[in-house]
């Protein structure tokens, strides 16, 4: 399984969009999971008919959705905290409270765009930019590995009670390729 945490396109461009999902199609993994970042102006703003049309059948996309692969249950999320103005931006408070809520409690697998609150979210500026109300969720869900990007900074992986929190953003805050996917065996867990 391969699992992309988001931002699989630069500006959000149809044509970027349709490349990424020919490359992604294209990997010898028996199961494709995505999900969009705040670059992916398209898919926000995409009839759901537009993007079903776009979206090969060996691909799994989740917008506020999930699936169950092998017995292991997965949620994702696009929406991250309110970031310039970007794609699938929500206010904190209420507004994206909504969409922390509709994560099932028996959940395995979190895959959000935006981290969690002071874990993996440190910018270069040194501020923590991940949301306080989706680490409250994530406290309560308790899923076994939680996988985000957005923050480029602050790559890596970290434990915390019981839950893998995996920030897989493979470029730098310049947008280079310089960090390796994080390759795991869910079977540890």
């Amino acid at each position: 399984m391969i699992i992309h945490a988001g931002d699989i396109s630069n500006k959000g461009a149809v044509g970027e969009v349709e490349d990424f999902l020919d490359w992604y199609k294209s990997l010898n993994f028996k199961y494709k999971i995505f999900i969009a970042g705040n670059h992916d102006f398209f898919l926000e703003r995409a009839s759901q008919y537009e993007i079903e049309s776009m979206i090969p059948k060996e691909l799994i996309y989740l917008n506020d959705s999930g699936t169950t692969i092998e017995g292991i249950k997965i949620w994702g999320s696009p929406v991250q905290p309110w970031f310039y103005d970007w794609a699938f931006n929500r206010k904190r408070g209420e507004e994206i409270r909504k969409h922390w809520d509709l994560i099932p409690q028996n959940n395995d697998i979190l895959i959000t765009h935006g981290p969690p609150h002071n874990i993996l979210d440190n910018t270069i500026s040194g501020e923590h930019a991940g949301c306080e109300d989706l680490l409250e969720t994530v406290k309560n869900i308790k899923p076994k590995i939680h996988v985000f990007g957005h923050i480029h900074e602050d790559y890596g992986m970290k434990e915390v009670a019981n839950t893998t929190y995996i920030n897989a953003s493979v470029l730098d805050i310049r947008y280079r390729l310089v960090n390796p996917p994080i390759e795991i065996e869910y079977d540890e867990f």
